[in-house]
């Protein structure tokens, strides 16, 4: 049983990311140009009630009881959403890596990666940010 307000703040939160994942797996049929773009359209609100870490966590857990294994792409996707919705001014990378061929896409808050490890900015090119 959730036993104080932030528990159930947290709650809703993992809640509010699992639905994310599953709008980001219904619209994979508008394809990827039509997920760019509305990523790029979301906007930043001015209220900020979590942090950073809280809103990254909430998505791990999420992506632990989701129906299949969510891509750097999708949690990173459903991330930003979340924290732009939250008041953070969060960005999605996507990056990739010549020889061998790697992509991969992570959460930066002003210049900082905030879900993944620090180092894809030094091994990853970036290829766009959102």
């Amino acid at each position: 049983m959730l036993s104080s307000p932030a528990s159930l703040r947290l709650a809703i939160l993992v809640a509010r990311a699992w639905i994310g994942l599953a709008l980001f797996d219904v619209a994979r049929s508008i394809g990827f140009v039509g997920i760019h773009r509305r990523v790029r359209a979301c906007r930043v609100s001015r209220r900020v009630v979590a942090t950073p870490e809280s809103v990254v966590w909430a998505v791990d857990e999420a992506c632990v009881w989701y129906l299949k294994r969510a891509y750097c792409l999708q949690r990173s996707a459903v991330a930003v959403w979340l924290l732009r919705r939250r008041g953070f001014d969060a960005r999605l990378i996507i990056g990739y890596r010549p020889i061998p061929f790697e992509s991969h896409a992570w959460i930066e808050i002003e210049g900082r990666i905030v879900n993944d490890r620090p180092q894809y900015r030094k091994y990853f090119h970036v290829l766009e940010q959102l």
